[in-house]
């Protein structure tokens, strides 16, 4: 997910059950794209909504302050609030808010490119999002072979959560008591409430000094094969995210190992492949191996950059293929998740999908994050995973998540066709809304999952 910690924390709280009803001063300008990658022919148009939220995280729908638009890169806005933009106003204008919105039609130039778009106001928290523009190309398939993924059937309903940072919040002391403030292994809490499913982060080398936890190793290897063990123990099932980085990777960043960064493309290909299939083996190899696999992190714009990036689909396609390959090398009966950062933008998850599809790649689950800062409204979720199961007869889950629980997962549940699996919701025991309190007692927020399960036969 895009780490924008202090920035969703906020908005988040506007999203929870103990939220005021009414909205304060405006502190921050939220920037909602319905496309983060275009077409680069001259011709290709985006909406971007602007709104603006409260130090609470809550819309001030009465807001009316002027907005300074900024477009760096290869592409102009056409229009605002329904109203033309000048020809010489086009990558930087002002406009006023009405009723606490502005609408912003962003037109692709002709370059490949990454476009970055800031909405400012004065006292105001900035808030931008980045457009990447590309030609696709005419697609050359990965392989001409039977498909190593895609058809498996998926027979159970899944509750889960990435509790990635669990071995670092014990490292400093923390502990987890359940309603009745008896201590217990957090994971044996959530299994209790009604979660079956674990997913972890694994980064290649985040020991390094600019990797995710420098010197310590925390989601190494050797962190995943502990906290792996403790999720089969308590009969949970696992699903294992490569972000193929030293550190987080996400729709903004997607940093190449610092070990493979002097690789020509065959070369990294290959290394990803060894380095997937080790981590598998070993995994498997303590009993442990993965029921299902991310090959990569939000990779709507990519992975593995420069190598993989949206811009070089055969490459990012190849990229993908050969993880999946490994996986399925050591485990076939693991299931495969593409992971997109697309929750409500359902014309960018068809173009991905579909350029990856051109290409054969394989994938058994379509893995979406929605956080409505970024992703649009329950209504834009809802319309996009019923349309993608759908067109793709793939199951569709979201993938990622922390607020507005109840809602999200029963738009989850409730996808069409038999498609629907559940959801992960992001670090529940420590960040957003944790179902966790600062103490480590399990909170309201936790008491949403035991009927989220019971309505839908969760087990």
């Amino acid at each position: 997910m895009t780490k924008i910690f202090f920035s969703l924390l906020i908005f988040s709280i506007s999203c929870s059950p103990f939220a005021r009803a009414q909205s304060g001063k405006p502190a921050e300008i939220v920037v909602t794209p319905y496309k983060t990658t275009m077409i680069a022919n001259g011709k290709d148009r985006a909406l971007i909504n602007i709104s603006v939220i409260d130090k609470q995280g809550i819309e001030v729908s009465s807001a009316d302050n002027v907005i300074r638009i900024k477009i760096t890169g290869d592409a102009a806005v056409i229009s605002a609030n329904n109203k033309s933009v000048p020809a010489n106003d086009m990558t930087s204008f002002q406009e006023k808010l009405i009723d606490g919105k502005l609408s912003i039609v962003l037109q692709a130039g002709k370059n490949k490119d990454v476009v970055k778009f800031d909405a400012m106001a004065d006292s105001l928290i900035t808030g931008s999002t980045e457009i990447h523009t590309v030609q696709p190309g005419i697609p050359h398939p990965v392989t001409t072979g039977t498909p190593v993924a895609g058809k498996g059937t998926i027979d159970y309903k899944i509750i889960g959560a990435d509790i990635s940072f669990l071995p670092q919040l014990e490292a400093r002391g923390m502990k987890f008591y359940d309603k009745d403030s008896q201590q217990k292994d957090a994971i044996e809490i959530l299994k209790e409430n009604g979660f079956n499913y674990i997913r972890l982060r694994i980064f290649n080398h985040p020991e390094v000094t600019k990797g995710y936890s420098p010197n310590k190793g925390f989601c190494d290897l050797q962190h995943t094969m502990q906290m792996a063990k403790r999720i089969k123990a308590a009969g949970l099932k696992f699903l294992l995210d490569f972000h193929y980085s030293d550190t987080w990777a996400d729709p903004q960043r997607q940093d190449v190992p610092a070990v493979w960064s002097k690789l020509d493309f065959p070369a990294l290909k290959d290394s990803l492949f060894n380095y997937t299939k080790t981590v598998m083996q070993t995994l498997k190899n303590q009993g442990t191996v993965p029921d299902m696999v991310q090959v990569g992190n939000e990779i709507n714009h990519g992975m593995v950059w420069p190598y993989g990036e949206i811009n070089n689909l055969d490459s990012l396609a190849n990229l993908i293929y050969a993880g999946v390959s490994a996986v399925k090398t050591v485990n076939p009966a693991t299931k495969i998740m593409i992971h997109i950062a697309l929750g409500g933008q359902n014309e960018e998850a068809h173009f991905f999908l579909d350029n990856m599809l051109k290409r054969n790649v394989p994938f058994d689950v379509i893995g979406l994050s929605y956080y409505p800062k970024w992703h649009g409204t329950l209504k834009d979720l809802q319309a996009n995973v019923n349309n993608l199961a759908a067109t793709y007869k793939k199951y569709v889950m979201v993938a990622e998540y922390s607020q507005l629980k109840q809602q999200v997962n029963d738009i989850a549940f409730s996808v069409p066709g038999n498609r629907a699996l559940g959801t992960f919701i992001w670090e529940p025991l420590s960040t957003w809304e944790s179902v966790f309190d600062k103490q480590g007692k399990a909170n309201a927020f936790l008491e949403v999952y035991p009927v989220i399960a019971r309505k839908y036969n969760v087990h």
